[in-house]
């Protein structure tokens, strides 16, 4: 088994086409300067996976594509699968123990401030946890990691609202399942999330025609 085999790394990513990413922000900024910020967000991302100690597998939402900055050397590429986000989550959990690995972390590519010491964090706390919540600042969360499946948490449910992380916390307190919460951080999906980045830049808006 490989050093990391233990440890899966899961990414999903959406194929960065113009109006098909970040589709609230570019409401605001214009479709290109959207997927500016999106291809920003996936080059973060890429680059802390690379520097995590795990195996990894991403996870694209159209098409695999022949070359992307998530595709590093032995890094595993996967169609998404099902109906909605929570589907598609699933999907990747269960592929991944399917591989073998006894803990699996998920991550999308909407924060601008993950670092490997977060996600190395998560790995840690599995090791005496059932599972472990990376909280959004907008009430949902932008890393969630688990030991086994678990489709209460992703079959059936909403996703567009703020009460995505509680109503989890409370999955996993009703069916017995230990977890650990990571530090809060910000997703990036609006405007004002932007703003509130460090990817902030007024130009943004200037040359998308937006107003301030």
């Amino acid at each position: 088994m490989p050093e990391n085999g233990n440890r899966l790394l899961a990414v999903l990513t959406r194929n960065p086409v113009p109006g098909r990413v970040k589709t609230r922000l570019g409401a605001a900024i214009g479709s290109e300067s959207a997927l500016q910020v999106y291809r920003t967000l996936r080059e973060h991302t890429a680059g802390v996976a690379r520097a995590c100690h795990a195996e990894k597998a991403v996870f694209y939402s159209d098409d695999i594509p022949g070359q992307d900055c998530f595709l590093a050397a032995g890094t595993s590429a996967f169609l998404q699968e099902g109906l909605d986000f929570g589907d598609r989550m699933h999907h990747t959990f269960t592929t991944g123990f399917s591989l073998g690995f006894r803990h699996v972390v998920l991550i999308g590519t909407d924060c601008p401030d993950i670092d490997p010491g977060i996600i190395e964090s998560a790995f840690r706390a599995l090791e005496n946890h059932d599972a472990v919540l990376g909280p959004a600042k907008d009430g949902g969360f932008y890393l969630i990691g688990l030991n086994s499946t678990h489709p209460e948490l992703f079959l059936e449910r909403s996703w567009s609202h703020g009460r995505v992380l509680q109503e989890s916390i409370d999955l996993l307190d009703n069916t017995g399942t230990s977890y650990t919460l990571l530090q809060e951080l910000q997703d990036i999906d609006t405007l004002e999330d932007l703003k509130q980045s460090r990817l902030w830049n007024p130009e943004i808006l200037k040359s998308s025609g937006g107003a301030a």
